[in-house]
């Protein structure tokens, strides 16, 4: 069965100036890089495909492809967002070194069971940073904390509503 994340993978426009965002400012060192010339069907591309490392192992990754239409935008934090666990310490620091930097950086704002901050790299998508309260493991438990009860109920109210 599945056993963890190995890699996300996100079109970008520029893959240095990913580079600069991800290893650079968020730490995440470059593990990986291939370019990739012809697809398994035998089809002629052009794409870079890079990796970038968290500490349990795990990947975000690019794909920048020169030609080959994609709309980037100013993502909104509820359509996509990458969210990456830090130390409560390191949540702090790397607020000031985000504002610092002049990036747009917003936070930090407290969602109960993490606290959080967020920055935009430079192909329009929402990195947040949080980190975990004390009690998050308990908040995050679907034994206790009624998930699939909740879950119900948005479904019914949206039918009702539809209606």
């Amino acid at each position: 069965m599945i056993r963890k994340l190995h890699h996300n993978a996100y079109r970008c426009q520029d893959s240095e100036q990913t580079r600069e965002f991800y290893e650079d400012f968020l730490g995440l060192p470059l593990v990986e890089a291939f370019e990739i010339r012809q697809t398994k069907t035998g089809r002629d591309t052009r794409v870079l495909h890079t990796f970038y490392q968290l500490d349990d192992g795990s990947c975000l990754a690019f794909f920048e492809a020169p030609g080959m239409p994609f709309e980037f935008k100013q993502q909104h934090d509820f359509d996509l967002h990458i969210a990456l666990e830090v130390a409560k310490p390191d949540l702090h620091l790397m607020f000031a070194k985000g504002k610092a930097l002049g990036l747009e950086t917003r936070g930090i704002s407290d969602h109960g069971f993490i606290d959080s901050i967020y920055f935009r790299d430079p192909n329009g998508y929402v990195i947040e940073l949080c980190a975990k309260r004390d009690d998050h493991d308990d908040q995050m438990d679907p034994a206790v904390n009624g998930a699939r009860e909740k879950l119900a109920r948005w479904t019914a109210e949206k039918a009702g509503s539809d209606a």
